[in-house]
């Protein structure tokens, strides 16, 4: 008997623990695990604020492909195109021709992207906060920013630089808004050409309410707590444009910025819309309990998605509930989606996914947080510490976990590095500009001669 080829489709959260699982769980001899990503890494999101704050090394917010998952292979590309009816995917690999790739199971897990809305101006100002490259980028523009605000004679650059407007409340928002206001504050010791109440940072949130996810009360405190530190806090207000700049809310404020950061949630992959799999409303992969697809109630044999591209109940929230797309949901679908795929190799039944919630943790920059942990608030420095510990200790591999504490170490004993990286945006430019074009080559004269010499003889 062949082994079963198991295709995991993403390396997010859910994909990489999942092949990661399955690698040991299965032998070779049972079947070989493909994984396909277009990136070489698997980005752990929670870390995205603190390495575009500069409390970690970007490198070690990331876990490479290759190292990790040793027994399972990897291919560089972006699934495109699943056709389940005859199981096989289409892949565009970062290099070369498309390729079809076969399979007995696959497990549906490219991840979900921002949610944006038709905002006039919000394609060519805003920038999301979902990938290592924004989370670095976020940090050089910040940073160039103050030397901008520091140097420009014009009032209005000056305003408009040291203006930095974040759009949505939820986990990403919050938690970045709160590390980059560190940062920058930070950084002011080394600019004295800027006053502190010189700089504005604004938060726009449609709701009433930030960090829904612990709480009420402990929401309300983190609103406070940032209200403190002079964040303009705008609940209940939508962004209406933000063309070249100019930022109009819904409650009539408006302000001119250079800096427009859009957290306002996601949506599931826009590749999913290239499959056969039933969906959701919402555009998830539809899904039973045990994380195998399903149209309706009946079960779409050897195909399986979980984590935020997928639509699964939530046996503990009541009847109509469903999971939220976060990275504590991802982790443990994931654990569980493994189980169940070996299980069913192995002839026996899967099991149902229930979470038991344990709590949420947030950050607030350094040495601070808000935690809601088995009904008990935390406030304060010590759900900071929390945070910590939560998610070093989820963040894969030995070699990150040490890297990380390593980095958080070192941000302790050394003053935070504030220095803006930003030719690593555009790194050619400086060679072009001192590399020549060719000149065109003058016109032939051979021809003229030729017909002298015809003349002549």
């Amino acid at each position: 008997m062949s082994p079963q080829r198991i295709l995991v489709v993403g390396a997010g959260h859910v994909g990489l623990f999942a092949a990661l699982r399955l690698s040991k769980k299965l032998s070779a001899r049972e079947a070989e695990v493909i994984v396909v990503d277009p990136q070489p890494h698997m980005t752990y999101q929670p870390f995205l604020p603190e390495a575009s704050a500069g409390n970690i090394s970007p490198r070690h917010a990331v876990v490479p492909l290759r190292r990790e998952l040793r027994r399972c292979t990897i291919i560089s590309g972006e699934v495109t195109r699943i056709d389940h009816a005859n199981k096989k995917v289409l892949v565009e690999t970062i290099s070369g021709p498309a390729r079809e790739v076969e399979y007995d199971h696959i497990l549906v897990a490219p991840g979900s992207v921002s949610r944006t809305l038709p905002i006039p101006g919000l394609r060519e100002q805003g920038i999301g906060f979902k990938t290592i490259g924004e989370a670095i980028y976020l940090r050089n523009h910040f940073l160039d920013r103050l030397d901008v605000a520091a140097t420009t004679t014009d009032p209005e650059t000056k305003r408009r630089a040291l203006t930095f407007c974040f759009v949505g409340g939820g986990y990403a928002g919050i938690e970045a808004l709160a590390e980059m206001e560190d940062m920058v504050r930070s950084a002011l010791k080394y600019y004295p050409e800027i006053k502190q109440d010189e700089v504005r940072f604004v938060l726009v949130e449609a709701t009433q309410r930030i960090l829904p996810e612990i709480g009420p009360d402990m929401g309300a405190y983190a609103a406070r707590q940032l209200r403190r530190r002079g964040i303009d806090m705008r609940l209940g207000t939508f962004l209406e444009s933000c063309v070249d700049g100019n930022v109009k809310l819904s409650d009539g404020e408006t302000f001119i910025t250079d800096t427009v950061v859009w957290t306002a949630g996601v949506k599931p992959s826009p590749m999913l819309a290239n499959t056969d799999l039933p969906l959701g409303p919402r555009g998830h992969v539809n899904c039973l309990p045990t994380l195998q697809v399903a149209d309706g109630e009946t079960v779409v044999e050897g195909a399986w998605a979980a984590g935020d591209c997928a639509q699964v109940p939530d046996l503990t929230g009541g009847v109509g509930a469903w999971c939220s797309p976060s990275a504590q949901h991802a982790v443990r679908q994931a654990v569980v989606v493994a189980d169940n795929i070996a299980r069913v190799i192995h002839g026996r039944e899967p099991k149902t996914y229930r979470h038991k919630y344990l709590g949420s943790v947030a950050g607030l920059g350094l040495y601070k947080g808000a935690a809601k942990v088995y009904g008990v608030k935390v406030p304060g420095f010590p759900a900071w510490l929390m945070h910590r510990f939560y998610h070093v200790s989820q963040i894969p591999s030995f070699n990150r976990k040490v890297r990380v504490v390593a980095d958080w170490t070192l941000a302790f004993l050394l003053k935070r590095e504030v220095v803006a990286l930003g030719q690593l945006h555009a790194p050619r430019e400086e060679f072009t500009e001192v590399t020549p074009p060719l000149e065109p080559k003058p016109a032939t004269v051979e021809a003229p001669k030729a017909e002298a010499a015809a003349v002549k003889a």
